[in-house]
């Protein structure tokens, strides 16, 4: 059985990008007085075009951490982008959260709050104007955001659902 330094050293090497968005203290009230914990909200990515969200509890922090990166793992998925950007304008939405996300040209950044700029970087979208709605609570920022990039659809995508080709729906 390998030993918890030897995991630990592989697990940085996956070259995923991780993002730690919020850590809440919760607090239980048991007949004995009040259990603290904690739960993190972490955002994993590759940076080309995959992104998980993960959420962990634990004792400790660092402990919550772990869980929600092995979530974030388990979670990811792949997301149509076109360059740096993203294919066209969506909205996310999740409970009363909504997140909405435009193309920009070259150069013109990362225009995003903090959960939202989170899932960005780990995504890899490196030019994108977006526009936060509603709930300011990082989960629902974060789930609208992965609400929304994940309705994206590409070009080679929606023709072939029309039965065409993809000069034709450019065009």
């Amino acid at each position: 059985m390998p030993r918890k330094e030897d995991t630990r050293q592989r697990e940085e090497k996956d070259d995923l990008i991780r993002k730690l968005v919020s850590v809440n203290r919760v607090t239980k009230v048991v007949k004995g007085g009040r259990h603290m914990r904690f739960s993190a909200l972490v955002v994993v990515g590759d940076g080309k075009g995959k992104v998980g969200v993960g959420t962990g509890k634990a004792g400790e922090v660092p402990e919550a951490i772990e869980k929600a990166v092995a979530q974030g793992k388990r979670n990811m998925t792949k997301i149509s982008l076109v360059g740096t950007t993203i294919p066209h304008k969506t909205i996310g939405k999740f409970s009363r959260g909504m997140v909405l996300m435009l193309p920009a040209e070259d150069g013109a950044g990362v225009i995003a709050g903090g959960p939202v700029r989170a899932v960005m970087e780990a995504c890899g979208i490196k030019n994108i104007r977006t526009k936060s709605y509603g709930s300011n609570n990082p989960f629902n920022c974060v789930r609208a955001t992965m609400e929304g990039l994940l309705s994206l659809r590409d070009a080679e995508t929606v023709a072939k659902l029309r039965g065409k080709t993809a000069e034709e729906i450019l065009s």
